[in-house]
């Protein structure tokens, strides 16, 4: 969780309780930057609000930088840190269902769960929801295993794949968020909803 703080001699409740308060400041940024409004959120595919893209483009970016420079400067080993398995038609799939689930219900898994927490009840039917889709999921598995464990890549990274540098895709990352925060600014003021924005 905090590789200043945190090392492998530390007890696992410390580990635990860094784990608790880092999410508990997660979930309060998250309700603060307005992400426990599904309408916000939408906001984000129509065009009008385009927040979202813009705190989590600029949340990664600085997880990026930070890390590369905490691997630099030996704090950190990123050759030790955990990378998902690419299974590429699983996906995609899946990449589509969770998009379709974003535009529909407003929200995703962690501001579903930060909306649930000040009492919003569309984000309660929302997990709701979810928890159903996860049930279907472990309970047909047997029947799609073949296909979501097919187009095995590996662990891969993108700058890997793009036979980059880390520092070189850091910087490409960097300037693709600068024209993606340009073209953002763009599609506020062409699809503007007052009625909606004002609001929060």
């Amino acid at each position: 969780m905090g590789p200043i703080l945190i090392s492998s001699d530390t007890p696992l409740w410390l580990s635990l309780l860094a784990a608790f308060l880092i999410g508990i400041a997660f979930g309060f940024a998250l309700e603060q930057a307005g992400f426990s409004s599904s309408r916000k959120l939408a906001g984000m595919f129509y065009g009008y609000d385009t927040t979202v893209l813009k705190v989590f483009f600029t949340a990664s970016i600085f997880a990026l930088v930070g890390s590369l420079l905490m691997n630099y400067f030996g704090m950190i080993d990123l050759d030790l840190v955990f990378v998902n398995n690419y299974y590429v038609g699983a996906a995609i799939v899946g990449g589509v269902i969770m998009g379709a689930g974003f535009i529909m219900g407003g929200f995703c898994p962690g501001t579903g769960i930060c909306a649930l927490s000040i009492g919003k009840i569309d984000a309660i039917f929302f997990l709701i929801g979810g928890f159903f889709g996860a049930f279907l999921f472990a309970e047909s598995y047997p029947y799609i295993a073949a296909f979501a464990t097919d187009y095995y890549e590996g662990p891969v990274k993108i700058n890997e794949w793009m036979g980059l540098s880390p520092g070189v895709f850091a910087l490409l990352l960097i300037i693709a968020a600068v024209v993606m925060f340009w073209l953002a600014e763009k599609a506020e003021k062409k699809f503007p909803r007052p009625d909606i924005t004002n609001d929060f």
